[in-house]
């Protein structure tokens, strides 16, 4: 769409494992899907102090389970994004607003009070290893919620990382967005080729 701007599509599909609960749900106790579009903007305009910013997006993003009711869960946002950097330092603020919905089709009115209007991450590269942590919190000084969420990867193989996720707090899943969860997840991740 130009020199600086560029329009992505994504699809992301996150499925939570349950091997221990077979009565419940086995083996998968969540599916979420989350396709969305974006306007990339490439800003790489230097602000201050040598950060830079790198990027300014604008999009359309839906996050669904798939699932009947009652356990359907699903919302449409419009998101904009921001990324910054410094030298091995990176930082990105992932803001959004809800498009509403009609009462008889939200299946989950109150998501925004957990997740709140956006979330930030800090990366950086430290020897081999990505290091990454999220903090969301909602705002809100009556009922705060918030979650923190911190990763590393390392190499493993050629093509492989191994991968080491730590997460607490609202929001991890959407069947339990309204419920606090504390999680550690290990795994292996494709790196870029």
């Amino acid at each position: 769409l130009g020199t600086n701007m560029d329009r992505w599509a994504a699809y992301a599909q996150v499925s939570f494992w349950q091997l221990y609960n077979s009565e419940f749900s086995s083996p998968f106790r969540e599916t979420n899907y989350e396709p969305e579009i974006l306007l990339n903007y490439r800003t790489n305009t230097d602000l201050w102090g040598g950060v830079r910013n790198r990027f300014i997006q604008v999009g359309l993003n839906h996050q669904s389970n798939g699932r009947g009711k009652p356990l359907s869960r699903s919302w449409n946002r419009i998101t904009a994004n921001f990324g910054f950097e410094r030298d091995d330092l990176n930082l990105i603020l992932k803001t959004w607003v809800r498009i509403p919905e009609g009462a008889s089709r939200d299946d989950n009115p109150d998501i925004t009070s957990y997740l709140g209007n956006g979330e930030l991450w800090l990366g950086t590269l430290w020897k081999d290893c990505h290091l990454a942590l999220m903090v969301r919190n909602n705002l809100r000084f009556d009922e705060n919620r918030s979650a923190l969420q911190g990763e590393v990867s390392f190499p493993l193989l050629a093509h492989l990382n191994g991968y080491v996720q730590y997460f607490a707090g609202y929001g991890e899943s959407l069947i339990d967005y309204n419920h606090f969860t504390s999680r550690i997840g290990v795994g292996v991740m494709v790196k870029d080729w």
